[in-house]
Order: C-alpha cells, then sequence, then structure tokens
C-alpha cells in the first residue's frame, strides 16, 4: 500500500491524496487545468493525469465538462480514483491505466473536444534522472518523447478541438516544432516567476485543423518581490479563477 498525504488545491475546493515519496503535484496542474476553455458539455482527456490533480481543478471550476485521464503508473491511478470519490465527481471523471503509446481501446481517437498534458520536462539523457522510480517517470520521457505526447494528443483531440500543454520554457522551440503545421491558433503563455525574471514554464495552446496564426500573449506575472503570489496569480491558485490565453 502506497503511503500518502492528503493536500489541498484551490483554496480547499479540491482535495488530493497523493504519494509521501515521488511525484507531488505542485502549481503546475493547477494553471494547467486553468487554461482549459472548457464548456459545460465538453470532454476533456489529460494526458498523463498522475493522481488527477490538473482533471479535479477543471472539475471544480467547470461543473458540466466530463474528464477522462490516462496515467501509465498504476499506483498514482489508484490514488486518483480515491481522490474522484473523495471529491465526489465519480460521474464526471474517470481515471484509467495505460500508456500513450498503446491506449487502452475505450479511449476513442477524435473523441474530445480538448486534451491537456503536464509530460516530463526532461528529455532522456540530459540530466541526472530523480533517484525514486515514480518521481524519474514523471520527470524524465522514457519511450514516449516529447513528439509521441504531441502525436497522441492530435489523434485523440476532435477537429477544431484544442490540444493544451505545460512545458519548460527552454523546449519551447522544440514543442513548437512538434505541433506547427499540425495545429492552428497557437498561443503561447509564458508564467512569470517575477518581475524581469525570464520564464520557466509555459502554457503553449492550439487548435486542431484551424489556420488561425500563432500568438504571444502576455502571460501571467506569478510571484511579487518579496516571494508572495500576485493576486492574479492567487486569484488562479486559490480562487479557481480561469485564464485567459
Amino acid at each position: 500500500m502506497i503511503e500518502a498525504t492528503e493536500n489541498a488545491l484551490l483554496g480547499g475546493r479540491v482535495r488530493l491524496r497523493q504519494p509521501v515519496q515521488g511525484y507531488r503535484a505542485a502549481i503546475d496542474p493547477v494553471l494547467l487545468a486553468a487554461s482549459i476553455p472548457a464548456g459545460q458539455a465538453d470532454a476533456v482527456l489529460d494526458i498523463g493525469c498522475g493522481v488527477g490533480a490538473a482533471a479535479l481543478c477543471l472539475a471544480a471550476r467547470q461543473g458540466g465538462c466530463r474528464i477522462a485521464g490516462i496515467e501509465i503508473q498504476r499506483d498514482l491511478v489508484r490514488l486518483g480514483g480515491e481522490n474522484i470519490e473523495l471529491n465526489g465527481v465519480a460521474g464526471r471523471v474517470a481515471i484509467m491505466q495505460g500508456d500513450l503509446l498503446r491506449p487502452p481501446p475505450r479511449l476513442e481517437p477524435g473523441s474530445f473536444n480538448h486534451v491537456m498534458a503536464n509530460p516530463p520536462f526532461l528529455e532522456e539523457g540530459s540530466a541526472t534522472p530523480p533517484g525514486d522510480p515514480s518521481r524519474r517517470e514523471a520527470h524524465v520521457e522514457g519511450e514516449a518523447d516529447l513528439r509521441a505526447w504531441v502525436r497522441f494528443a492530435l489523434a485523440m483531440a476532435r477537429p477544431k478541438g484544442s490540444i493544451t500543454f505545460i512545458h519548460r520554457a527552454d523546449r519551447l522551440d522544440g514543442l513548437l516544432g512538434e505541433i506547427t503545421g499540425r495545429v492552428g491558433e497557437i498561443v503561447v503563455f509564458p508564467l512569470w516567476p517575477g518581475a524581469g525574471k525570464a520564464a520557466k514554464r509555459v502554457l503553449v495552446r492550439g487548435r486542431k485543423d484551424v489556420a488561425t496564426p500563432t500568438r504571444l500573449a502576455p502571460g501571467l506575472l506569478l510571484h511579487e518581490a518579496n516571494g508572495a503570489f500576485t493576486a492574479a496569480a492567487e486569484a488562479v491558485l486559490r480562487g479557481g479563477a480561469a485564464l485567459d490565453l
């Protein structure tokens, strides 16, 4: 039995059980969920959903959408199921165990209005991997590289549906290279850690089968000079506000 702690997201609106050791959700899945323009009856897929942090935050913000998650680590899927029950969203959120290179049959291509992903940030061999196997699998690309994540997201999205990734800013060129020509209406949304500081994370969204030009958004300033979250960041991270990409 995996040892877990219970934490809170969105100012307590989301209860989240996650492993004591291994991958633990921080603000990235909250920001990812806030960027998804899901409507009341929309279907959303969360690739590599972990214990369900992004899916549950989106479910809390948009009460009408239905969210499916796919996660390769069985222990995280088990905790994700507990989190779904803990938050009372069993009718709208479901997490399944599976590999995006060999997806479960019940994931029908082209059936989602929106696809979101928080993929491993590190290319294999680019840095010393974490010692914990679960953290290593969450942070370092394995057999499925960034290209595979993008292809799977595109395959799952409906025509004119959106795909949204949160990724390291220093891998923006690689991400844009994978989606350019395959989606349109691309928006790059920097997440600034502080005034005058380079972005370390970016949100990137595009829409399938549209041809609108790429746009660089102003982004979100996360921290004040004293290290506290800005009012705009607090509104998203604690208040459940949406990000307008």
